[in-house]
């Protein structure tokens, strides 16, 4: 089993950033979650969860359009770490962000972080 727990959530101001962290435990070490495709999604109200980024276990990224060029995802396997940075943030960036990991059809999930975006 594999728990994440996110951090770094927060309140900022359109324009701001944030950086959000997740932490890997459980029955999982440095070298298996190495294996694991990380990544990020998101869920606005009234709004189903999206994709926001994904890093495979080989550190390629892969971003949805919309946050293309301001948000940055990377991964400290040593650490069982990933993070998002986002960058340039705006009102629709607001929603419940959830770290995901996945490997050989399992799929697991973090409570959520929330971020808003507010003047």
């Amino acid at each position: 089993q594999v728990q994440l727990v996110e951090s770094g959530g927060g309140l900022v101001q359109p324009g701001g950033s944030l950086r959000l962290s997740c932490a890997a435990s459980g029955s999982i070490s440095s070298l298996m979650f190495g294996l694991y495709l990380m990544g990020w999604y998101r869920q606005a109200p009234g709004q189903q969860r999206e994709l926001v980024a994904t890093i495979t276990s080989t550190h390629t990224p892969n971003y949805a359009d919309s946050v293309k060029g301001r948000f940055t995802i990377s991964r400290d396997n040593a650490k069982k770490m990933v993070y998002l940075q986002m960058n340039d943030l705006k009102y629709e960036d607001t929603a419940v962000y959830y770290c995901y990991a996945r490997r050989s059809k399992n799929d697991y999930w973090g409570q959520g972080t929330q971020v808003t975006v507010s003047s």
